[in-house]
């Protein structure tokens, strides 16, 4: 009886732990089918090498694979917000947030950096899209989260030192790095530094985000965590986050990774792409910064909307205002080192109209975020401003 029943258990078990594989491996292939299509389309890529360029001689055809490199890259960078969002549930707040931000910010850099060197006739490509970053997140992107977290829950609350903080950085570095050379400019008729300022500026926008990060991170982390006390101890899901399937910080780690590694493979081939278009259809040049913009901004735009819905207004505030602070604070940095090294004119001076409506956007933020609450109101002033720097923008 008991032979019978070893021999009966016995080739059970290991058919179970079969199943229990394949289900693992089914389960996998179906919640991460997006990474695997990257990475047939990288690998393609790494094949084909750049012989894939010859098939892009008609506007039709290129404009086809541009977009279709737009949406993967746009949807893989949201599966890196999903991943991020995952590991702020075991990390808590606020280093889910600074996860999410530097992984979507290298993106951003690295799309520009391509395109700098790349590219022969876009000096202007880093300033508009910081620019262009700057303008969606303080008009765009916080007019829609205060508007529809307004009209779900009327008033939220966030901490006022927290974006205080975040304020205060963002607009030292706005000023410094898009508004000064206007008035220190190295070549006639071009808003750029001398060598030495260029230097400094560097110093500046690497050292005050260090120290941002040190405040953020340790000596005042309460600053950036809700007033009612969410989302401050690693455990907590937030709204967003607890719709992901959860898996080890381990296996959200390590595709954090490997889509951030296929995302920055992918964009440097979009580059190309957008270089291309920018020369073939003569537009203008701040239309190169708005489509990077708009390609980096997108997974942390809807990050931040889903937060303020969920009223997390402090989560929502992270997002954003990290976002547009960690733009300006590692790209003028990069950009410039690659100007000096390969010696490109960087121009970083945003003039005339374009001037006063980024002066005009912090001013706003200032006032919106003095109180500690928010309000339908002020989200639709700052989405009205939006339309007037879309505006702007097509008047080109």
């Amino acid at each position: 009886m008991n032979d019978q029943s070893a021999d009966t258990v016995g080739p059970i078990v290991p058919s179970a732990g079969k199943r229990g594989v394949s289900a693992a491996l089914a389960h996998l292939a179906k919640t991460e089918a997006l990474f695997f299509l990257a990475l047939a389309v990288v690998l393609g890529f790494l094949v084909v090498g750049d012989a894939w360029l010859s098939d892009l001689s008609t506007p039709p055809v290129s404009m086809l694979a541009f977009i279709g490199l737009f949406v993967l890259i746009l949807v893989a960078s949201r599966a890196v917000v999903r991943h991020a969002e995952n590991l702020s549930s075991y990390l808590g707040e606020p280093y889910g947030t600074l996860i999410l931000t530097l992984s979507v910010i290298s993106v951003e850099i690295f799309t520009v950096v391509m395109v700098m060197l790349k590219g022969e006739n876009n000096p202007t490509l880093a300033r508009d899209t910081m620019f262009s970053v700057v303008m969606i997140v303080f008009t765009g992107l916080l007019g829609l989260a205060l508007l529809m977290g307004g009209l779900k829950h009327r008033e939220q609350q966030y901490n006022l030192q927290g974006t205080n903080a975040f304020l205060s950085v963002t607009i030292t570095l706005a000023v410094l790095g898009l508004v000064m050379p206007n008035y220190t400019e190295a070549k006639a008729g071009r808003p750029v530094f001398a060598l030495p300022l260029e230097v400094f500026l560097i110093v500046v926008a690497v050292g005050l985000y260090l120290l941002f990060l040190l405040i953020q991170t340790t000596r005042h982390r309460n600053y950036f965590v809700s007033s009612e006390g969410t989302a401050t101890d690693p455990g907590f899901k937030s709204a967003a986050s607890a719709q992901n399937g959860h898996h080890s910080v381990l296996f959200h780690s390590a595709f954090l990774i490997g889509y951030l590694v296929l995302v920055i493979f992918l964009a440097e081939k979009l580059a190309t792409l957008l270089d291309l278009g920018l020369e073939r259809r003569h537009a203008p040049p701040a239309l190169g910064g708005l489509i990077v913009a708009i390609l980096v901004l997108a997974p942390e735009g809807i990050a931040g909307i889903r937060a303020a819905m969920a009223n997390e207004m402090q989560r929502a505030v992270n997002i954003l205002l990290g976002s547009a602070l960690s733009t300006l604070a590692l790209t003028i940095p990069a950009v410039l080192v690659v100007g000096l090294i390969t010696n490109r004119t960087v121009v970083l001076g945003v003039e005339g109209a374009d001037q006063t409506m980024l002066l005009l956007a912090l001013l706003l933020s200032v006032v919106t975020f003095a109180s500690g609450r928010t309000n339908i109101l002020q989200g639709a002033v700052h989405v009205i401003l939006f339309f007037a720097f879309l505006m702007l923008i097509l008047r080109t």
